[in-house]
């Protein structure tokens, strides 16, 4: 069998988020999903025109500032009207904006475009006609970084109507802030759109792509993709792939390109569960309040949700890791119900309160989720990178990737061991997998630590110019350890 020929990744940051570059795993090696950490609570959204429904999230950094933005709605279920099977909506949806100088720290600027309850001292952006509501269902605001974007359209969002089967909307803005709509009429129909549908501009390939949720046969709910070169004229949706997962019921997608690795479309979907009413069911927290739910409809009242992980190279066909990126945790309220853990779109890079600690990553997700007068944005961190790893207990195991070629003269990891465990890396020929002298595992130095960018060192020194530009694999070898990331990169 002849050697593949080699990928070339040059200086790009590599992960273990999918295995497109994985040759085998030996001894005990595995691939780790991680989970983020959860922190404090971000916003509690009790004002007037929020409530305890609020959601579908949108998170970016624009300059100095982080924005927030976010469905304004409510639900009351013990209004007769919800009792007779129509839930009563206090008020009429709008779109919220929160922000922030540190991803931590969260306020509502008082904006004075839009009025509700007869006063404009709010934060709103976005209220819609009635009675479609055009753009108003799952609004999704993007920074446009289309070197060809006009100044009129620096930021552009996509929503559907309330009645979602009537469309996806193009809508613009000038400074993130004051909307309208792009044309009155829908950029695309044919899909459910029922969920939080996104879009952005994708630097790698210079194109748009959208993701947006559809409904196939026997009511299932699922994602897909479209792209397009002026954001009005889309191709015709395609159904993503996922080799080898499971059939599952997705909600929401929030696809974007990591902003450390653009090469890579991350997603972070909710998974939708429906079960039946059991001693687990009614063990599970606020069962007088799940009751009340199921009294409008059962799957309010048994149905589950919580956050995914998943990662392509393509931004079609992706690799959706099995278990639950975020749980809905270990807590006796504000958890376990359909509408909780879904995950924002976007995640920002935050200090992290440990001292001399680096930053890390911040993703949102609400709590709360029907029950009570507001529901809760929390944060959530992880390392940067910190997805997957590749982990190898103390007994030790191996991961050799498939032939691939560089540029730069330094290699470096983003690694954590324990002060007991350790790691080593070795070049081999690609064909044959023989060890490039210098660069064997013998002569590479331990690596231990915990870092996010750790220069491999071999007796030789680090320098790996001699094989810029040539076929080579990579072999990790670790022990009680778990790797992130590689780069390549130019050094002195």
């Amino acid at each position: 069998m002849s050697t593949p020929a080699p990928v070339e990744i040059d200086t790009r940051l590599e992960m273990f988020v999918e295995d497109s570059l994985i040759e085998r795993l030996e001894g005990q090696a595995t691939l780790r999903l991680q989970q983020p950490v959860p922190r404090e609570e971000s916003l509690v959204t009790d004002r007037p025109w929020e409530g305890n429904m609020c959601g579908y999230m949108t998170v970016f950094r624009d300059g100095p500032t982080c924005r927030l933005y976010y469905k304004g709605w409510a639900v009351d279920l013990l209004h007769p009207e919800s009792r007779d099977g129509e839930l009563h909506l206090p008020h009429e949806p709008v779109i919220a904006m929160a922000v922030s100088d540190d991803g931590i720290r969260w306020q509502r600027p008082q904006l004075g475009l839009h009025e509700f309850a007869g006063s404009r001292d709010n934060n709103i952006v976005w209220r819609a006609a009635e009675p479609l509501w055009k753009g108003m269902h799952g609004f999704s605001p993007f920074a446009d970084r289309n070197p060809a974007a006009a100044p009129e359209v620096r930021y552009r969002a996509v929503g559907a109507a309330w009645d979602s089967t009537k469309g996806l909307f193009a809508l613009q803005s000038p400074d993130g802030v004051r909307w309208a709509l792009t044309q009155d009429t829908p950029i695309m129909t044919g899909c459910a759109f029922d969920s939080q549908n996104l879009a952005f501009w994708d630097t790698v390939r210079g194109e748009y792509r959208a993701y947006m949720r559809d409904v196939g046969p026997d009511w299932y709910r699922g994602i897909k993709t479209a792209t397009s070169s002026d954001f009005l004229h889309w191709t015709v949706p395609e159904w993503l792939e996922y080799p080898g997962a499971p059939a599952e019921q997705l909600y929401t997608n929030q696809v974007l390109p990591y902003s450390r690795a653009p090469h890579y479309f991350l997603g972070f979907p909710t998974r939708y569960v429906e079960r039946p009413w059991s001693p687990s069911i009614e063990a599970l927290p606020e069962l007088e309040h799940r009751r009340l739910r199921a009294a409008n409809h059962p799957r309010y009242g048994t149905a589950l949700t919580d956050g995914l992980f998943m990662a392509s190279r393509d931004g079609r066909r992706f690799k959706r890791w099995d278990e639950a990126f975020i749980r809905p945790g270990l807590r006796t309220e504000g958890s376990w119900a359909y509408g909780d853990c879904y995950q924002c779109w976007g995640m920002l890079e935050t200090a992290s309160a440990l001292p001399g600690a680096p930053r890390e990553l911040s993703v949102y997700a609400p709590e709360r989720y029907w029950r009570g007068p507001a529901t809760v944005f929390r944060r959530h961190t992880l390392r940067l990178d910190g997805f997957v790893s590749l982990h190898a207990p103390l007994g030790g195991g191996e991961l050799v990737t498939k032939p691939i070629s560089f540029q730069g003269n330094r290699l470096q990891l983003n690694i954590s061991t324990s002060a007991g465990g350790s790691a080593r890396v070795e070049l081999l020929r690609p064909e044959g997998g023989a060890p490039i002298a210098g660069f064997t595992l013998a002569e590479c130095h331990d690596i231990i630590g915990d870092t996010l960018a750790y220069t491999v060192q071999w007796q030789n020194g680090a320098d790996l110019q001699q094989l810029a530009g040539e076929p080579v694999r990579l072999r990790f070898v670790l022990h009680d350890a778990d790797l992130f990331s590689y780069q390549f990169q130019p050094g002195t």
